[in-house]
C-alpha cells in the first residue's frame, strides 16, 4: 500500500501508558496507518516530514463550548481554532437558537468548516421559561426528536434549568431529558450545575445529567467525581488547588479539559492550548493534561475514530517544541497540514451565508429620558433591590441600598449605582425591565449589548440617563453588538450583525473592535476577570445569584422577581 505521509523522527504520544516514544507515524489518507520505531526505507511514502525529535500529540478535542462566545461564524471559528490545535469541538449553539430557534441551528450546522464541528442540542431555550425570559426561538420536545436525527448532533447540550430539574417532574427539561433516554439511550447529557451538592446533586444524577462544566472548587470537584459526575474544566476551574485534588486523587480519567467560552480577542491569542497550559502550570502533568484534552474528552462523547495516536484513527495531530511550554510548531487535519507556526489566521475561502434577515434582527423602539425616571412614594430616601457583582467569575449578590428621592423620583443618577434596563428586543411584548448594579461603573458613561445571555435582548446600564440613551440609539443602528459611551462620547463599538450576536468579520478585525470595548469598560470602572462576560451574564437567570431578564429581577433559584424598589412595581 502507498503511503502518503510519514512522520520520521517524532517523540509520538502514547495515550494509553501516558509517555512519548520515538516512533515514525505513517499515514494512509486521513488515517493512522502504522507505528514503528524500525527502519523505513524498505516502505514507499509519497511524502516524507522529519519531525527531528518534536513531540506529536492528537488533535485536541473541545466538548463543551459555545461558537457564539467567539461572536464569529462556524467558518471563521474553524480557521482560528485550528491554529491553537484544536480538531474537533462539539458545539452547543444555544445562542443562535436562542434568536433564531431551529432556523438558526440549522444556519450553523449549514457552514462549512476544515475542523470537525458536532453539535450538541441545546436544551434550554429558553434557559428558564417563557414567563421569566422572552426568547426570538424556542426549542421544545418535538424540537429535540427532530435534532437526535441530524447526523452532527452527538449530544444533549448543557441542562441549566434547576427548578425545572429538581422541583418539577413535569418541567420542559425533564420532558426532553426523557425523550433522548428514550430516542438515545446512550446519548451523552450535558448538565449546567454551579454550588450544588447534597441532595440535589444526586437529583440531577437521578435525573440523567452526567456532566458539569461550571466554576468548581475542591469539595465540588470530590463529591460531583465521587458521586459519578464527569467534570469538564474551564479557564475559571484550572486553579492550583482545584488541580490538586485530580492529581491527588487520580481524578484524570473523569475529567476533561475545555473552554465553553473564549472572547474573539482573547482567540487570536488562545483556545483549548491555553487552558491545557494553565493546567500544567497549575500542577497537573503535561500528560496528563494531553491525555485530558484529547482522550477523556473523545471517550465521554463516545468517539471510536479520535483521541489518540493508533492505526485507524483519524490523521488529526499536532507538533509542538516543547511540552511543558505547550508551544505549537504545526497542526494536521485528515493528515494535511493547515497550519504551520508564524502563519496568519485565514479568513476562509467562502465569507460566511447567512439568510439576509438575520442582519435585521432588532425589532426594539429607542429609550426616552422618561423610560428612565422612577416615581417613588417615599419622600426623602427609599430601598432599592440590587446586584452586586465581584471581581472574579460571574456569580452575582443580592443587596439593598437606600437611594434619595427628589421630587418623588429616585435620584439614582447620584447614588453611586448603575441603572440596568433590559429591552425585549424580539418585537413580541415591548417589555422594559429595570435593575441596580453595585461595583459596576464609577465613571459618568454607559455599556449596551444585544449579547446578553442567554435570551439576547438588548441590556444597557449606565450611571447617567443620557449615556444609557446615547448607547441604546447607537446599537440599535448597529443592528447589536456592543456600545460603550463615556460623558456623551461613543468610546467603542462592535458590530455584531447577525442575529446581535455574531460578526463575519475578519477574526483579527473583530477581536481588536472588542479590546477596545474592554479597554473602554475599564476605563468607565468596570473591574473583573473577563469584563465582557460579566457583564453580558448579568442577564442570565440560571448563574447564581440574582440576575436580571426583560421581565425584571429574579433570584436564580427561587425564580421568584424581585421589585427594582423594595414594596413598589414599575
Amino acid at each position: 500500500m502507498k503511503v502518503d505521509l510519514a512522520i520520521i523522527n517524532a517523540r509520538v504520544f502514547n495515550t494509553f501508558t501516558k509517555k512519548f516514544e520515538k516512533k515514525n507515524v505513517f499515514i494512509v489518507e486521513d488515517k493512522f496507518y502504522y507505528l514503528t520505531a524500525d527502519n523505513i526505507e524498505n516502505i514507499h511514502v509519497e511524502k516524507v516530514v522529519d519531525a527531528k525529535n518534536q513531540y506529536l500529540i492528537p488533535g485536541l478535542m473541545d466538548i463543551h463550548m459555545h461558537i457564539e462566545s467567539s461572536m464569529t461564524s462556524p467558518s471563521i471559528f474553524s480557521e482560528a481554532v485550528l491554529t491553537h490545535g484544536v480538531t474537533t469541538v462539539i458545539a452547543d449553539a444555544h445562542e443562535i437558537a436562542n434568536v433564531f430557534g431551529m432556523e438558526g441551528l440549522e444556519a450553523f450546522f449549514s457552514q462549512p468548516s476544515v475542523m470537525d464541528i458536532f453539535y450538541a442540542i441545546p436544551s434550554s431555550v429558553p434557559s428558564t421559561t417563557p414567563e421569566l425570559e422572552t426568547t426570538g426561538g424556542y426549542i421544545g420536545v418535538e424540537e429535540v426528536k427532530q435534532l437526535l436525527k441530524h447526523p452532527k448532533v452527538i449530544a444533549l447540550g448543557e441542562a441549566m434549568n434547576f427548578n425545572g430539574i429538581v422541583n418539577e417532574p413535569e418541567s420542559l427539561i425533564r420532558q426532553i431529558l426523557r425523550a433522548v433516554q428514550t430516542e438515545r439511550p446512550f446519548m451523552p447529557l450535558e448538565g449546567h450545575v454551579p454550588r450544588v451538592s447534597g441532595l440535589e446533586l444526586s437529583k440531577f444524577l437521578y435525573a440523567g445529567i452526567t456532566a458539569d462544566h461550571t466554576h468548581q472548587s475542591p469539595e465540588s470537584i470530590y463529591e460531583k467525581i465521587t458521586n459519578g459526575m464527569f467534570l469538564e474544566f474551564q479557564k475559571k476551574s484550572i486553579t492550583p488547588e482545584n488541580i490538586r485534588v485530580v492529581v491527588e486523587n487520580h481524578f484524570y480519567d473523569y475529567m476533561a479539559i475545555i473552554t465553553d467560552d473564549v472572547m474573539a480577542d482573547d482567540l487570536l491569542e488562545g483556545h483549548l492550548d491555553a487552558n491545557v497550559r494553565l493546567a500544567i502550570l497549575s500542577g497537573m502533568p503535561a500528560e496528563q493534561a494531553i491525555y485530558c484534552a484529547t482522550y477523556t474528552p473523545a471517550r465521554r462523547m463516545g468517539f471510536q475514530d479520535r483521541g489518540a495516536i493508533v492505526p485507524g484513527f483519524k490523521a488529526d495531530f499536532v507538533l509542538l517544541n516543547d511540552i511543558d511550554s505547550f508551544e505549537i510548531d504545526a497542526v494536521y487535519k485528515d493528515g494535511r497540514l493547515v497550519h504551520a507556526r508564524g502563519n496568519q489566521i485565514r479568513y476562509p475561502a467562502e465569507k460566511p451565508n447567512f439568510p439576509k434577515h438575520f442582519y435585521q434582527s432588532l425589532k426594539c423602539r429607542e429609550l426616552t429620558l422618561e423610560d428612565l425616571r422612577f416615581k417613588v412614594k417615599e419622600s426623602e430616601k427609599t430601598v432599592v433591590n440590587v446586584i452586586q457583582i465581584s471581581e472574579v467569575g460571574t456569580f452575582t449578590e443580592h443587596v439593598q441600598r437606600e437611594v434619595n428621592v427628589i421630587d418623588g423620583y429616585l435620584d439614582w443618577e447620584n447614588s453611586g449605582l448603575a441603572l440596568i434596563v433590559v429591552m425585549e428586543r424580539y418585537g413580541k411584548t415591548g417589555s422594559i425591565a429595570y435593575g441596580f448594579v453595585d461595583r459596576a461603573l464609577y465613571e459618568k458613561g454607559a455599556v449596551a449589548t444585544t449579547w446578553a445571555h442567554d435570551h439576547h435582548n438588548l441590556m444597557v446600564m449606565g450611571t447617567s440617563s443620557e449615556d444609557i440613551i446615547a448607547a441604546q440609539k447607537q446599537l440599535l443602528a448597529l443592528q447589536g453588538g456592543y456600545v460603550v459611551v463615556q460623558a456623551g462620547k461613543v468610546q467603542a463599538v462592535c458590530p455584531l450583525p447577525v442575529g446581535g450576536i455574531v460578526s463575519d468579520a475578519p477574526i483579527q478585525e473583530l477581536g481588536a473592535q472588542l479590546k477596545e470595548v474592554r479597554q473602554a469598560m475599564n476605563r468607565l470602572g468596570y473591574r473583573n476577570s473577563n469584563e465582557i462576560m460579566s457583564f453580558s451574564t448579568l442577564s442570565l437567570p440560571v448563574s447564581p445569584v440574582i440576575k436580571i431578564t426583560d421581565k425584571g429581577m429574579m433570584n436564580v433559584r427561587s425564580q421568584m422577581m424581585i421589585p427594582l424598589v423594595e414594596g413598589e412595581q414599575f
